[in-house]
């Protein structure tokens, strides 16, 4: 690859938000996506729930809003929801034309034919799945028609530094231009210019110890976004998963929240269940309140986790409906037919993010966010069950068609400097970067996790002060490396969840801190937005283009 490449469309991240975006581009545009790892390796290869949308006839768009305004605790933008539950069907529709194996029903017990289950804050069956790992059907569904596209070229392996913008440049316009990225192949950063770039990297739930996303979610579009002058919204909001699989080998493999939705019972270790003591919705209420209330118990009486018990179905029921997690907890020496599985509540999604409006547009120009990296205001201050996927279809959409409209005006095309490695050396220490990941995991874990007081925040603010200044030297004197750059970014997240989480004096939705255990209702429910020191108002950015240079 030459040292500069010029693309139309530069997406960052290959998820379901990435890829479906770069499918609804069109075929004459030149699109480049940057995966980590494999296209495949993302965090929607491992959603095993499915996708939420209204299907059955008996349910309705209005049930599907009034549900996941509840869910946000008050913070969700209810024009935003609006949009998403009304374009999610469509979603659904192109899905499945190019393929998707959707599960059917025999005998349909709806108009569709495809079999719908319920999960938590939902009202009605709405969630069409492909059996229990819909995520990796979707993945594969969507890398498959990919490869039928010459104009869009895919770049596994790679790991996008920084974004180039006006200012870094010298230049009055704040537009992004393109990006850093490092080839982690050959150790060489190479230059991709862009006329439009998407941050499509997904959530940073990798800052904590346990989490059921994988090694690649590290927050890379957040730090990226928030270094290069965007703001950023309610990240003191993270969803921990209520049921994550506790065994030391299974590397918190998901339960999928599908389990609960087909009578799935909590139980403490005498058998005995709690979640009906605490809410009227028992399994069925939402992530947060599920996940407080398992939290609640282990600490309270010392458990190393609680049960999931879905042993009273017939065996035919549960291999038929979760024939992935049957097989994997088999693996792990659980049967689930015969025996309730052991869990944990563990880090699961980033509900801030980026701020975007309804097309993905940040606040730099040029520059789009899509997908758990981005804030729109539809999860407010908790995400339902399986509305992430229909996220990231619906603002894929939005953003697609945005950028169409735009690709035939003109736009001057400049040089971007070369990385500069003139000043720097390999390291002979990267055991500090393995320490300050332990640390920084851990400390996350244990002061800013599921519940939170002052004190606790204030211990965590100040250790990501003094992990930010040591690997902000030792990203100045080494080489670049995944590993280094992941941390880099992590610390940077992580002291954003800190800000953010020290910011909000009242316990709303997935933040709940012992010092205000209770909503503020004295004033009206209000995001938390955070400005990045390079941030420009609208009325600051200059609009005139720059001369082309190449």
């Amino acid at each position: 690859m030459a040292s500069q490449s010029t693309f139309d469309v530069l997406i960052i991240g290959s998820g379901a938000a990435g890829l479906s975006l770069a499918l609804r581009l069109p075929p004459s545009a030149k699109i480049a996506i940057i995966a980590k790892s494999r296209l495949q390796d993302g965090s929607t290869n491992y959603a095993q729930g499915g996708i939420s949308a209204v299907i059955d006839p008996s349910d309705s768009q209005k049930s599907h809003i009034e549900d996941t305004l509840a869910a946000g605790a008050g913070l969700c933008d209810a024009e935003v929801v609006s949009y998403a539950v009304e374009h999610a069907k469509e979603q659904i529709d192109w899905l499945i034309q190019m393929g998707m194996p959707f599960t059917h029903e025999i005998p349909p017990s709806n108009a569709s034919g495809y079999h719908l289950t319920r999960e938590g804050g939902h009202s009605h069956r709405r969630v069409i799945h492909a059996a229990d790992a819909t995520g990796k059907a979707l993945s594969k569904t969507l890398v498959d028609a990919l490869k039928q596209h010459p104009n869009i070229e895919w770049f596994e392996n790679h790991i996008a530094i920084d974004l180039v913008t006006g200012n870094k440049l010298g230049y009055k316009l704040q537009r992004c231009y393109g990006a850093y990225v490092l080839n982690k192949s050959t150790g060489h950063v190479e230059v991709m210019r862009a006329r439009f770039v998407v941050l499509a990297t997904g959530g940073a739930s990798k800052v904590y110890l346990y989490t059921s996303n994988p090694d690649v979610s590290t927050g890379d579009g957040i730090a990226m976004a928030w270094r290069a002058g965007c703001r950023v919204a309610n990240m003191e909001f993270i969803q921990f998963h209520p049921t994550c699989l506790y065994h030391p080998q299974a590397k918190s493999f998901l339960i999928s929240e599908a389990v609960r939705g087909e009578g799935g019972k909590l139980l403490l270790p005498d058998g005995s269940s709690f979640m009906d003591k605490i809410d009227p919705r028992a399994e069925l209420a939402p992530r947060d309140v599920v996940a407080r209330a398992i939290d609640h118990q282990m600490k309270r009486r010392g458990l190393d986790c609680v049960y999931l018990d879905i042993s009273f179905k017939s065996p035919d029921f549960i291999k038929s409906h979760f024939p992935n997690i049957y097989e994997r907890c088999l693996k792990f020496g659980f049967d689930m037919t015969k025996q309730p599985l052991p869990v944990v509540p563990a880090a699961h999604y980033t509900c801030g993010g980026v701020m975007t409006d309804i097309h993905g547009k940040t606040d730099i120009p040029g520059l789009y966010a899509i997908g758990e990296t981005a804030f729109t205001g539809l999860h407010g201050a908790n995400r339902m069950a399986s509305n992430s996927l229909m996220e990231c279809l619906v603002f894929a959409a939005s953003a697609a068609e945005d950028i169409s409209h735009q690709l035939d005006k003109p736009f001057a095309v400049v040089d971007i400097p070369p990385w500069d490695e003139s000043r720097v050396t390999d390291s002979d220490e990267e055991i500090v970067v393995a320490h300050n990941w332990d640390e920084l995991r851990h400390f996350m874990w244990d002061y800013v996790g599921i519940v939170r007081t002052n004190k606790r925040l204030e211990r965590a603010l100040r250790r990501v002060d003094m992990l930010g200044r040591e690997i902000d030297e030792y990203y100045s004197n080494f080489r670049v490396k995944n590993d280094l750059l992941e941390l880099r970014n992590l610390v940077a997240v992580a002291r954003l969840i800190i800000e953010s989480a020290i910011a909000r004096k009242e316990s709303r939705g997935l933040h709940y801190t012992l010092d205000y255990p209770h909503p503020d209702n004295n004033q009206p429910p209000h995001n938390t937005i955070l400005y990045s020191p390079s941030y420009l108002a609208p009325e600051q950015i200059e609009c005139e283009d720059e001369p082309a240079t190449a």
